[in-house]
């Protein structure tokens, strides 16, 4: 045996050197470990990086949305009622609404056996960005998912949201909390953004983004007593980011079309909400007629792997 493929290594000193292990990096004493949900978000983060975007934008009016909500709270109020609806409650109302006409807007896509297949999901899940404040004074995001959302009337969607977001503020979500996501909603407008292009978090087909209420740019020096006489409305820009690969600019205009065809009072959108709520329905408030293509522009976000 020996004199065929040599001599046995008897002696280890004689076994080549295994590499050695890298070195550990120093840890600057102004770096902070993220873990936890802030480890999360740069995990999912970076996996993002792997999904090719595009955006649709889309510049809604908004006088029906604030005049149904104003009536809603205030009929509640009346009844002796402690629920109050947000303008996220309805626009994420109308998001899952809008799915259910462009179902094509939460198909994702995955490599099978290496080849790519479009994956329709069995059910909605409206995942909702949440902002929330540490008690160190620093910021983080939490995701949680309405699950099953379009099984839901208004009441239940409602309840739902207010049940996550509590959960939310008091720490309290389970990780169950955060699956089964495959569209998302995210409000920067809360604090004044106008427009945002956020991230696309794999394994979803679209994410939402709602920028600030508020009155054009050109009409912000003019008196109320002026816009009001002029009949300007004020306005919100909606942007829809997708997964370029499955979803087409096309369907995305059109989906953003339909959220703001629900806000803006011409379907039946907002009777179906009082009625879920047990309110009477509203009479004479205002609709806003749509456009086919009022200022929705397609623009592709440089979001390549």
């Amino acid at each position: 045996f020996s004199a065929k493929f040599g001599p046995f290594i008897t002696n280890t000193r004689d076994a080549p050197a295994s590499p050695a292990a890298p070195a550990a990096q120093p840890v600057p004493p102004n770096a902070v470990l993220l873990k936890g949900p802030a480890g999360r978000l740069v995990a999912n983060m970076n996996e993002s990086l792997t999904v090719p975007t595009a955006t649709t934008f889309r510049e809604l009016p908004v006088a029906a949305l604030e005049a149904h909500r104003a009536r809603l709270n205030a009929a509640l109020a009346a009844a002796g009622r402690t629920e109050k609806i947000s303008f996220t409650h309805l626009i994420g109302f109308a998001i899952v609404q809008a799915v259910k006409v462009h179902p094509s807007m939460v198909d994702t896509l995955s490599m099978i056996n290496g080849a790519p297949h479009r994956v329709s999901p069995q059910s909605v899940g409206l995942g909702i960005a949440v902002d929330m404040e540490r008690k160190d004074g620093t910021r983080g995001l939490v995701v949680p998912v309405i699950k099953s959302a379009e099984t839901m009337d208004f009441a239940a969607f409602h309840a739902t949201y207010e049940t996550l977001i509590e959960k939310a503020r008091t720490s309290k979500l389970m990780p169950d909390d955060f699956a089964g996501g495959t569209i998302q909603l995210t409000n920067p407008g809360g604090l004044g953004t106008v427009a945002s292009v956020p991230r696309l978090m794999a394994g979803q087909g679209t994410i939402i983004a709602v920028g600030a209420i508020s009155y054009p740019p050109e009409f912000s020096t003019v008196p109320p007593e002026r816009v009001r006489e002029l009949g300007i409305s004020k306005v919100m820009t909606i942007t829809s980011t997708y997964d370029h690969r499955v979803i087409q600019g096309a369907e995305s205009g059109s989906f953003l079309r339909t959220i703001e065809r629900f806000l803006s009072g011409t379907e039946p959108f907002y009777e179906a909400i009082a009625e879920s709520l047990h309110l009477p329905a509203a009479t004479g408030l205002p609709t806003t007629a749509v456009a086919p293509a009022a200022r929705a522009v397609a623009a592709a976000s440089a979001a390549s792997p």
